[in-house]
């Protein structure tokens, strides 16, 4: 178990509440002391420094935070990471294994889904839990899947096209 306030620049003042959460996070359990008021988000950055879930806005409109809970995609900058105590919470670094890419991840490669990568991270969360349900999506479905999600650089046509060669190649697997 660790503290996070031993990681993060600012602690809690004298007397501040602190709650003990386990949050299972890429499959592996983590214990920490937190500030009730603590977003997950921040949790996930500042404490775990896993800093591909980015914040664009913190007010959930760009999407750049989604992260998989129980595997339904939440923007993490709303939700308190008391929230997620008991829960499983994926982030993009848990895509990937040691020796391969997530297909999810190989299809924004082969079909160049992105640009400056700001958006990136929450695209690909959003895109493996759609995935996950239905690996026969249309255009129509990818597009409202990701609709939470914004990315000022792409335009989204090589998103979905990327999103439609995971699903190829996720069908593939299967047989």
């Amino acid at each position: 178990m660790s503290s996070l306030y031993e990681e993060i620049a600012t602690p809690p003042a004298e007397g501040t509440p602190v709650r003990r959460v386990t949050i299972n996070v890429n499959g592996e359990d983590r214990t920490l002391d937190i500030e009730p008021r603590l977003l997950l988000a921040h949790m996930l950055r500042q404490g775990l420094k896993l800093t591909g879930t980015h914040t664009g806005c913190d007010t959930s409109s760009c999407g750049a935070c989604t992260v998989l809970v129980d595997g339904r995609p939440v923007k993490s900058c709303t939700m308190l990471a008391v929230q997620a105590d008991g829960h499983n919470v994926e982030t993009v670094e848990g895509l990937a294994t040691a020796s391969e890419l997530h297909p999810v991840q190989e299809g924004f490669k082969q079909e160049h889904g992105l640009q400056c990568g700001f958006c990136t991270p929450g695209m690909m969360m959003s895109a493996k839990a759609l995935l996950e349900k239905n690996l026969n999506p249309t255009e129509d479905e990818i597009r409202w899947a990701i609709s939470g999600n914004f990315c000022r650089c792409t335009g989204y046509q090589n998103i979905v096209k990327s999103i439609l060669w995971a699903a190829e190649k996720m069908r593939a697997e299967l047989k």
